[in-house]
């Protein structure tokens, strides 16, 4: 099965443009916000809403890039080891409304995760989920406030964001996994 395309380049540029109209409306004013990407691609991502946003409003907004790796919940359960990266937000997120920005809402752990690093750093005045797709399927009570696309997918399909900052080129793509085999037993 082939790669369905269901964002082009030109997709996520209105959606971002349109993304950003929405946080300039919803909070009536950007002098308390600051934009958080989560790592890897909300961070390109936040950093376009940024422009966006100082493009319509003639403001240049705060971007930072959150690494939640060591709030993931996950790690003991694959038997991984985090691969720690930086955190860089410019500005205290104290008495802040922190926009979270990911690429990909699926079951709202790393959403969770990327709160608990937030709220480790301060006590923000609020904190907004923005995301390219929201893809459902959630196990956490967790709902963004910015939706780009709602693209409800199997469990068993993989939702794969691509952009020209990380990946040399824009798009999201759904990616069917190959049905598993099972073993033949024959002759038991």
């Amino acid at each position: 099965m082939a790669n369905k395309i269901i964002m082009t380049a030109e997709d996520i540029r209105r959606t971002l443009a349109r993304i950003a109209h929405e946080i300039i409306e919803f909070n009536k004013s950007t002098e308390r916000l600051i934009l958080v990407g989560m790592r890897t691609r909300g961070v390109p991502l936040a950093m376009r809403l940024a422009a966006n946003i100082e493009h319509f409003e003639g403001v240049k907004m705060p971007v930072g890039a959150l690494d939640f790796s060591l709030y993931r919940d996950d790690f003991n359960s694959l038997g991984l080891q985090p691969i720690v990266k930086s955190t860089d937000i410019p500005i205290g997120v104290s008495d802040r409304v922190i926009v979270l920005v990911d690429d990909v809402l699926y079951t709202g752990r790393s959403a969770r995760a990327a709160m608990d690093a937030l709220i480790d750093l301060g006590r923000p005045q609020a904190i907004q989920l923005a995301v390219l797709i929201d893809r459902g399927h959630r196990e956490l009570p967790i709902r963004a406030d910015y939706v780009g696309k709602n693209m409800p997918s199997a469990r068993d399909e993989k939702m794969q964001v691509q952009l020209k900052e990380v990946d040399g080129v824009d798009e999201v793509a759904i990616i069917p996994t190959p049905p598993v085999k099972e073993e033949s037993h024959e002759g038991s």
